[in-house]
Protein backbone atom coordinates (compact mmCIF):
# COMPACT_ATOMS: atom_id res chain seq x y z
CA UNK A 1 0.00 0.00 0.00
CA UNK A 2 1.39 2.95 -0.98
CA UNK A 3 2.49 5.88 1.77
CA UNK A 4 2.73 9.39 2.47
CA UNK A 5 6.15 9.79 3.93
CA UNK A 6 8.19 12.16 5.42
CA UNK A 7 12.15 12.10 5.11
CA UNK A 8 14.41 14.35 7.11
CA UNK A 9 18.17 14.36 6.38
CA UNK A 10 19.36 13.39 2.68
CA UNK A 11 23.01 12.86 2.95
CA UNK A 12 24.98 9.95 1.45
CA UNK A 13 22.22 7.22 2.27
CA UNK A 14 19.30 9.40 2.90
CA UNK A 15 19.23 10.73 -1.00
CA UNK A 16 19.33 6.77 -2.13
CA UNK A 17 16.44 5.40 0.14
CA UNK A 18 14.42 8.62 -0.90
CA UNK A 19 15.49 8.06 -4.62
CA UNK A 20 13.68 4.19 -3.91
CA UNK A 21 10.38 5.44 -1.71
CA UNK A 22 9.51 7.78 -5.19
CA UNK A 23 10.47 4.72 -7.54
CA UNK A 24 7.69 2.82 -5.34
CA UNK A 25 5.62 5.24 -5.88
CA UNK A 26 5.12 6.80 -2.51
CA UNK A 27 4.49 10.67 -1.63
CA UNK A 28 7.66 11.80 -0.22
CA UNK A 29 8.27 15.14 1.43
CA UNK A 30 11.68 15.95 2.42
CA UNK A 31 13.32 18.17 4.46
CA UNK A 32 17.43 18.81 4.50
CA UNK A 33 19.96 21.75 5.94
CA UNK A 34 21.47 21.48 2.71
CA UNK A 35 19.00 22.67 -0.17
CA UNK A 36 21.52 21.91 -3.35
CA UNK A 37 21.52 18.07 -1.24
CA UNK A 38 17.36 17.99 -1.70
CA UNK A 39 16.99 19.66 -5.56
CA UNK A 40 17.61 16.42 -7.81
CA UNK A 41 15.40 14.78 -5.24
CA UNK A 42 12.78 17.13 -6.11
CA UNK A 43 13.45 17.13 -9.91
CA UNK A 44 12.71 13.33 -9.18
CA UNK A 45 9.26 13.94 -7.34
CA UNK A 46 9.95 14.85 -3.72
CA UNK A 47 8.14 17.95 -2.07
CA UNK A 48 10.82 19.87 -0.57
CA UNK A 49 9.51 21.56 2.91
CA UNK A 50 11.14 24.24 5.19
CA UNK A 51 10.88 22.62 8.57
CA UNK A 52 10.34 19.00 10.33
CA UNK A 53 7.30 19.84 11.60
CA UNK A 54 5.97 20.66 7.69
CA UNK A 55 7.82 17.08 6.65
CA UNK A 56 5.64 15.35 9.19
CA UNK A 57 2.39 17.16 8.73
CA UNK A 58 0.80 14.90 5.96
CA UNK A 59 2.89 12.17 6.71
CA UNK A 60 1.73 8.71 8.12
CA UNK A 61 5.36 7.37 8.34
CA UNK A 62 8.32 9.71 9.15
CA UNK A 63 11.84 8.76 8.72
CA UNK A 64 14.93 10.35 10.17
CA UNK A 65 18.46 10.14 8.99
CA UNK A 66 20.67 13.03 10.23
CA UNK A 67 24.41 12.97 11.63
CA UNK A 68 24.69 13.38 15.38
CA UNK A 69 22.20 12.59 18.77
CA UNK A 70 22.65 16.40 19.30
CA UNK A 71 20.33 16.47 15.61
CA UNK A 72 18.21 13.85 16.61
CA UNK A 73 17.29 15.76 19.66
CA UNK A 74 16.81 18.70 17.95
CA UNK A 75 14.84 17.31 14.76
CA UNK A 76 11.98 16.07 17.33
CA UNK A 77 12.12 17.59 20.12
CA UNK A 78 12.53 21.76 18.84
CA UNK A 79 9.69 24.09 18.40
CA UNK A 80 9.40 23.47 14.49
CA UNK A 81 10.67 19.70 15.37
CA UNK A 82 8.64 16.06 14.16
CA UNK A 83 6.39 15.63 17.70
CA UNK A 84 5.41 19.56 17.35
CA UNK A 85 3.84 19.02 14.00
CA UNK A 86 3.35 14.88 15.22
CA UNK A 87 -0.69 13.51 15.71
CA UNK A 88 -2.25 10.37 16.91
CA UNK A 89 -1.26 7.22 14.86
CA UNK A 90 1.77 8.41 13.07
CA UNK A 91 5.03 6.12 12.89
CA UNK A 92 8.29 8.13 13.66
CA UNK A 93 11.35 6.17 12.53
CA UNK A 94 14.50 7.11 13.25
CA UNK A 95 17.48 5.44 11.45
CA UNK A 96 19.91 7.79 12.74
CA UNK A 97 22.80 5.62 14.59
CA UNK A 98 21.99 7.11 17.68
CA UNK A 99 22.17 6.53 21.53
CA UNK A 100 19.51 3.76 23.03
CA UNK A 101 18.86 6.24 25.70
CA UNK A 102 17.82 9.08 22.85
CA UNK A 103 15.67 5.98 21.39
CA UNK A 104 14.02 5.13 24.59
CA UNK A 105 13.17 8.78 25.43
CA UNK A 106 11.72 9.29 21.65
CA UNK A 107 9.57 6.22 22.30
CA UNK A 108 8.38 7.32 25.13
CA UNK A 109 7.14 10.65 23.72
CA UNK A 110 5.61 9.15 21.44
CA UNK A 111 3.78 7.27 23.16
CA UNK A 112 2.77 10.13 25.60
CA UNK A 113 1.25 11.84 22.20
CA UNK A 114 -0.56 8.63 20.54
CA UNK A 115 2.18 8.38 18.23
CA UNK A 116 4.78 5.13 17.57
CA UNK A 117 8.53 4.78 17.40
CA UNK A 118 11.02 2.94 15.98
CA UNK A 119 14.49 2.86 15.80
CA UNK A 120 15.91 1.36 13.20
CA UNK A 121 19.98 1.94 12.53
CA UNK A 122 21.29 0.72 9.35
CA UNK A 123 24.41 -0.76 8.03
CA UNK A 124 25.62 -1.10 4.28
CA UNK A 125 26.69 2.48 3.68
CA UNK A 126 26.63 3.99 0.25
CA UNK A 127 26.66 1.08 -1.58
CA UNK A 128 23.53 -0.65 -0.01
CA UNK A 129 21.51 2.54 0.26
CA UNK A 130 22.23 3.00 -3.93
CA UNK A 131 21.36 -0.74 -4.12
CA UNK A 132 18.25 -1.32 -1.66
CA UNK A 133 20.35 -4.07 0.01
CA UNK A 134 20.67 -1.83 3.03
CA UNK A 135 20.71 -4.26 6.94
CA UNK A 136 17.93 -2.59 8.83
CA UNK A 137 18.22 -3.42 12.65
CA UNK A 138 15.18 -2.17 14.55
CA UNK A 139 13.56 -1.77 18.11
CA UNK A 140 10.41 -0.72 19.47
CA UNK A 141 7.00 -2.53 19.69
CA UNK A 142 6.83 -5.54 17.10
CA UNK A 143 3.40 -4.59 15.87
CA UNK A 144 4.66 -1.62 15.09
CA UNK A 145 7.34 -2.94 13.40
CA UNK A 146 5.33 -5.47 10.98
CA UNK A 147 3.68 -2.18 9.70
CA UNK A 148 6.42 -0.58 8.73
CA UNK A 149 8.41 -3.50 7.31
CA UNK A 150 6.86 -3.09 3.51
CA UNK A 151 8.33 0.06 3.31
CA UNK A 152 11.58 -0.85 4.75
CA UNK A 153 11.78 -3.18 2.59
CA UNK A 154 11.70 -0.86 -0.85
CA UNK A 155 15.39 -0.22 0.40
CA UNK A 156 16.37 -3.01 2.88
CA UNK A 157 16.87 -6.62 2.38
CA UNK A 158 18.13 -7.81 5.79
CA UNK A 159 15.58 -6.13 8.21
CA UNK A 160 15.69 -7.89 11.59
CA UNK A 161 13.46 -6.84 14.41
CA UNK A 162 16.01 -6.54 17.73
CA UNK A 163 13.54 -5.95 20.44
CA UNK A 164 11.97 -2.98 22.37
CA UNK A 165 13.19 0.56 22.10
CA UNK A 166 16.77 0.90 21.61
CA UNK A 167 17.77 -2.35 21.04
CA UNK A 168 18.20 -1.63 17.02
CA UNK A 169 20.76 1.40 18.58
CA UNK A 170 22.33 -1.82 20.41
CA UNK A 171 22.63 -4.40 17.39
CA UNK A 172 23.97 -1.07 15.86
CA UNK A 173 26.42 -0.63 17.94
CA UNK A 174 27.42 -4.67 17.82
CA UNK A 175 27.45 -3.74 13.86
CA UNK A 176 30.20 -0.98 14.54
CA UNK A 177 32.40 -2.52 16.91
CA UNK A 178 32.65 -5.55 14.56
CA UNK A 179 33.79 -3.38 11.61
CA UNK A 180 35.68 -1.40 13.66
CA UNK A 181 38.46 -4.14 14.65
CA UNK A 182 38.03 -5.70 11.79
CA UNK A 183 38.77 -2.30 9.57
CA UNK A 184 42.36 -2.11 11.43
CA UNK A 185 43.27 -5.75 10.48
CA UNK A 186 42.25 -5.14 6.78
CA UNK A 187 44.82 -2.00 6.95
CA UNK A 188 47.32 -3.87 8.39
CA UNK A 189 46.77 -6.95 6.03
CA UNK A 190 47.39 -4.62 3.01
CA UNK A 191 50.35 -2.75 4.80
CA UNK A 192 52.01 -5.94 5.63
CA UNK A 193 51.48 -7.41 2.20
CA UNK A 194 52.66 -4.13 0.52
CA UNK A 195 55.80 -4.26 2.75
CA UNK A 196 56.61 -8.04 1.83
CA UNK A 197 56.39 -6.60 -1.86
CA UNK A 198 53.49 -8.67 -2.97
CA UNK A 199 50.92 -7.64 -5.61
CA UNK A 200 48.01 -6.43 -3.46
CA UNK A 201 45.30 -7.29 -5.83
CA UNK A 202 46.66 -10.87 -5.92
CA UNK A 203 46.76 -10.57 -2.14
CA UNK A 204 43.29 -9.48 -2.46
CA UNK A 205 41.93 -12.56 -4.66
CA UNK A 206 43.15 -15.25 -2.37
CA UNK A 207 42.23 -13.82 1.29
CA UNK A 208 39.12 -11.94 0.25
CA UNK A 209 36.79 -15.59 -0.34
CA UNK A 210 38.31 -17.66 2.87
CA UNK A 211 38.22 -17.41 6.14
CA UNK A 212 39.55 -14.00 6.34
CA UNK A 213 37.16 -13.06 3.90
CA UNK A 214 34.14 -9.69 5.50
CA UNK A 215 32.52 -7.24 3.98
CA UNK A 216 35.28 -4.70 4.05
CA UNK A 217 37.90 -6.60 2.88
CA UNK A 218 35.82 -7.35 -0.45
CA UNK A 219 34.27 -3.63 -1.05
CA UNK A 220 36.88 -1.61 0.94
CA UNK A 221 40.12 -2.54 0.57
CA UNK A 222 39.93 -2.23 -3.54
CA UNK A 223 39.30 1.39 -2.61
CA UNK A 224 42.00 1.89 -0.30
CA UNK A 225 44.29 0.50 -3.05
CA UNK A 226 42.92 2.71 -5.53
CA UNK A 227 42.94 5.60 -3.29
CA UNK A 228 39.50 6.15 -3.37
CA UNK A 229 38.63 7.75 -0.09
CA UNK A 230 35.11 9.07 -0.35
CA UNK A 231 32.58 8.52 1.69
CA UNK A 232 30.50 5.30 1.93
CA UNK A 233 30.37 6.40 5.49
CA UNK A 234 32.05 9.34 6.65
CA UNK A 235 34.91 9.28 9.56
CA UNK A 236 33.53 11.97 11.48
CA UNK A 237 30.00 9.97 11.67
CA UNK A 238 32.39 6.61 12.87
CA UNK A 239 33.95 8.22 15.50
CA UNK A 240 31.06 9.52 16.95
CA UNK A 241 28.98 5.77 16.95
CA UNK A 242 32.73 4.49 18.45
CA UNK A 243 31.80 7.17 20.97
CA UNK A 244 28.73 5.93 21.68
CA UNK A 245 29.79 2.34 21.86
CA UNK A 246 32.25 3.23 24.46
CA UNK A 247 30.07 5.18 26.51
CA UNK A 248 27.41 2.20 26.63
CA UNK A 249 30.36 -0.46 27.46
CA UNK A 250 31.38 1.68 30.10
CA UNK A 251 28.07 2.08 31.68
CA UNK A 252 28.26 -1.69 31.66
CA UNK A 253 31.20 -2.61 33.30
CA UNK A 254 32.47 -3.94 30.02
CA UNK A 255 36.03 -3.19 28.37
CA UNK A 256 36.66 -2.91 24.68
CA UNK A 257 40.62 -2.68 24.08
CA UNK A 258 39.77 -3.45 20.31
CA UNK A 259 37.29 -0.48 19.92
CA UNK A 260 39.31 2.47 21.82
CA UNK A 261 42.72 1.94 19.60
CA UNK A 262 40.12 1.81 16.68
CA UNK A 263 38.98 4.96 17.91
CA UNK A 264 42.29 6.60 19.04
CA UNK A 265 43.14 5.73 15.45
CA UNK A 266 40.36 7.31 13.56
CA UNK A 267 40.83 10.49 15.78
CA UNK A 268 44.35 10.78 15.13
CA UNK A 269 42.98 10.99 11.14
CA UNK A 270 40.26 13.52 12.05
CA UNK A 271 43.12 15.76 13.99
CA UNK A 272 44.94 15.54 10.00
CA UNK A 273 41.65 16.73 8.22
CA UNK A 274 40.28 13.07 7.13
CA UNK A 275 36.76 13.77 9.00
CA UNK A 276 34.76 13.93 5.63
CA UNK A 277 36.44 11.09 4.11
CA UNK A 278 35.24 7.61 4.37
CA UNK A 279 36.07 4.80 7.04
CA UNK A 280 38.66 3.12 4.15
CA UNK A 281 40.75 6.30 4.63
CA UNK A 282 42.15 4.24 8.06
CA UNK A 283 44.25 2.86 5.36
CA UNK A 284 46.43 6.19 5.09
CA UNK A 285 47.07 5.73 9.01
CA UNK A 286 49.57 2.84 7.59
CA UNK A 287 51.39 4.68 5.10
Amino acid sequence: MLKKIGFIGTGVMGASIVRHLLKAGHQVAIYTRTLEKALPLVEEGAILVASPKEAVAEAEIIFTMVGYPHDVEEVYFSDNGVFAGGSKGQVVVDMTTSSPTLSKRIAEEATRLEMHALDAPVSGGDVGARNATLSIMCGGDQDTFASVLPVLETFGSQIVYQGTAGAGQHAKMCNQIAIATNMIGVCEALAYGKKAGLDLETVLESISSGAAGSWSLSNLAPRMLRGDFEPGFYIKHFLKDMDIALQESDAMNLQLPGLSLARELYHELISEGYGSKGTQALYCAYQ
